[in-house]
């Protein structure tokens, strides 16, 4: 089976809500992948490289994740990650909502520990590898998180926030919380730019998008966004909006009552042959063939 159509069945979800605020995902992606396009959400996440290596981008801050190690994403933090190297990437991720931690009433943990985290005064190193004395123990308590997520033995959510009030009550011990309150105006900046511009697509991605309505956004030139774009990306604008929008045409692929000609429409493109090439450059396969090897998959 090719990379990206296991990179789209290897993921397994768990879709937080107010009883379970938080979700867990599995991915591997073959060498070169997009990983994680650029994007942001309110949530936290940690994101744990389970195999190869990953080129990580969190803001403006570019750095290589090696199996073994891990990455926090404070919530609101724009962030992607492309697989590095020849081998490609497996790697889990835990996505939460940090009111989930928050107690029933203003307690000293909720004074000392979680407020500070939502307010990024005191939060997790970003870059997280065995070459720091704090490493390795908060490796272990992600491997714990992971297995216990896998598992699903009866009260595994109790594990799962367990392990996180250890791991920040660990750092504050070590006095090595993180504060990143403040960016620099600049970074914050381009930014609030770069957030702009994605919302902005992913808001009309099933429209016809013009380099010229992105660039009235933030306001530039078509030339200068498309390098901003690039600089904060490594992706031309194209290429994002080809790329969110053969994303969603992939969710709306398993619906088997679907039309490939009305996903094609829906997800933004008026040429279905246009549709099936970029459908088929990014996945390797064609709209037809991943949701045949999708049903063969389910049903097997």
């Amino acid at each position: 089976m090719d990379q990206a159509l296991r990179r789209s069945l290897k993921e397994s979800k768990t879709h937080g809500d107010e009883r379970l605020p938080f979700g867990t995902y599995w991915y591997q992606f073959g060498p070169g992948e997009h990983v994680v396009d650029c994007h942001w959400h309110e949530e936290a996440e940690f994101f744990y490289c389970l195999e190869g290596e990953t080129l990580f981008q969190v803001d403006t801050d570019y750095f290589v994740v090696r199996a073994g190690e891990a990455v926090f994403i404070d919530g609101g933090d724009i962030h992607a990650a492309h697989a590095h190297g020849e081998q490609g990437c497996s790697f889990f991720t835990l996505v939460f909502g940090t009111n989930m931690l928050s107690s029933a009433y203003y307690d000293a943990v909720q004074e000392n520990l979680i407020l500070p985290l939502q307010e990024r005064k005191a939060t997790f190193p970003r870059h997280i590898s065995g070459k720091h004395d704090y490493g390795q123990p908060l490796l272990q308590h992600l491997a714990a998180i992971m297995d216990s997520c896998e598992a699903r033995a009866p009260g595994y959510e109790g594990s799962v926030k367990g392990h996180l009030y250890l791991m920040l009550s660990e750092l504050a011990v070590r006095g090595q919380l993180c504060n990143r309150a403040a960016t620099t105006g600049n970074d914050s900046f381009k930014i609030e730019r770069l957030k702009k511009v994605i919302h902005y697509i992913q808001q009309n991605y099933d429209q016809q998008i013009r380099l010229s309505e992105l660039a009235a956004l933030i306001p530039m030139s078509e030339g200068q966004l498309c390098r901003f774009f690039k600089s904060m990306t490594r992706q031309t604008p194209m290429d994002y909006i080809n790329s969110y929008r053969i994303r969603q045409a992939v969710e709306l692929l398993r619906e088997p009552d679907r039309k490939i000609s009305d996903i094609a429409l829906e997800v933004g493109y008026d040429n279905i042959s246009y549709f099936i090439r970029v459908f088929r450059k990014a996945m390797n396969c064609s709209p037809s063939e991943f949701r045949k090897k999708w049903f063969e998959s389910i049903e097997a």
